[in-house]
C-alpha cells in the first residue's frame, strides 16, 4: 500500500484559513475531489489528512469525510493539549462519526511564541493524555523550536511522536550541520518517526540537489523504517504541484531498495499509524 502520509483539505465556504490570505494559490477550497487525480496517477491507496487550523470543529468535519472516501483512511487532528479537560475531549472525538479514524493530534507549535512551548507543564500533561488515548502526536515546529521538541521527545518515551516535515530544516550552507546534530539525537528514540514531507518549499532551486544532504542524515541516522512519505499537499504547490513532489520524493530515496522505499511510501505510516493493509 503506497500512503501519503500528509495532507491537508479546506473548505472556504465552511470556514475562513486567514494564514491564507495573500496567497492566492492556497486562498481557495481544497477537496478530496480535487485530491483523488493526483493520487490516482501516483497510484497512492490511502491518505492521512491533517488539521490546519486550531479550532474544535475541524477535526469532527476531518473525521466525516472518511466516511465518504475510502482512500482517507486516517486522520491527525486538533486538541487543545492545555484543557484540563483533554482526556474527555479525546474520548469525544473518538466517539464522534468517523472517529475510529482518529490516529494522532497536532498543533502548530510553530505559531507559539517562544523556543520551548512543548517544555510547558500543562503541555506535557497533554501530551500524556495523547498517549494514554493510544493516539500519536505529530509535532510542527520552527527551526528555532526544534531542540526542545528533541527533549521533550528525549524525556517522554511513552508517547509515540511524528516530527513533521523533517523539523523544517534551514536548506542553507549553515542550516545542515546544527540539524543534523538534532536529527542524530532524535534517532536514538525509538518511539518517534520523521514524515519527508513540506521540503520542496524549503527550498527555491533544484529541490533533489538541495534536499539529497538533508534525506541522506535522515536515511542513514532514522533508517527508511522510520521515515514517511507525505505530499503537504495543497500548501506544496507553493513550490511544485503534486507530482513533482513524488518525482523529488523518487529521486531522493531513488538509491533504497524495493523493500525500502515501500517503507518510505507506505509501510511506516501503516505501521505507526495503524492503517490497515
Amino acid at each position: 500500500m503506497r500512503i501519503d502520509a500528509h495532507h491537508h483539505l479546506w473548505d472556504l465556504a465552511v470556514r475562513d484559513q486567514p494564514w491564507t490570505h495573500g496567497i492566492p494559490v492556497l486562498h481557495r477550497t481544497f477537496t478530496v475531489g480535487d485530491l483523488r487525480p493526483a493520487l490516482t496517477r501516483n497510484a497512492i491507496d490511502a491518505t492521512v489528512v491533517v488539521q490546519t487550523i486550531a479550532v474544535p470543529e475541524e477535526t469532527p468535519e476531518l473525521l466525516a469525510l472518511t466516511l465518504d472516501d475510502p482512500r482517507v483512511k486516517a486522520v491527525v487532528g486538533w486538541a487543545d493539549l492545555t484543557d484540563p479537560e483533554i482526556a474527555d475531549r479525546l474520548v469525544q472525538l473518538r466517539e464522534a462519526p468517523g472517529g475510529s479514524a482518529l490516529v494522532g493530534v497536532r498543533h502548530g507549535i510553530q505559531d507559539e511564541l517562544g523556543a520551548d512551548w512543548t517544555s510547558r507543564a500543562d503541555v506535557r500533561r497533554g501530551l500524556r493524555a495523547v498517549a494514554d488515548a493510544g493516539l500519536v502526536y505529530d509535532l510542527l515546529v520552527r527551526p528555532d523550536q526544534l531542540a526542545d521538541a528533541v527533549r521533550t521527545v528525549r524525556e517522554m518515551p511513552d508517547v509515540r511522536f511524528v516530527l513533521d516535515h523533517a523539523g523544517n530544516p534551514l536548506v542553507e550552507p549553515d542550516g545542515l550541520r546544527p540539524w543534523s546534530e538534532l536529527m542524530t539525537e532524535l534517532a536514538a528514540c525509538p518511539h518517534v518517526t520523521v514524515k519527508l514531507s513540506g521540503l520542496v518549499t524549503r527550498t527555491s532551486t533544484d529541490p533533489v540537489r538541495a534536499l539529497r544532504p538533508y534525506t541522506d542524515v535522515l536515511l542513514t541516522t532514522l533508517g527508511p523504517d522510520r521515515l514517511m512519505f507525505g505530499s503537504d499537499w495543497p500548501v506544496c504547490l507553493l513550490a511544485a504541484d503534486y507530482d513533482e513532489v513524488v518525482a523529488v520524493t523518487d529521486g531522493l530515496t531513488a538509491q533504497l531498495t524495493a523493500d525500502e522505499r515501500d517503507a518510505v511510501f507506505g509501510a511506516t505510516a501503516a505501521r505507526w499509524y495503524g492503517i490497515a493493509v
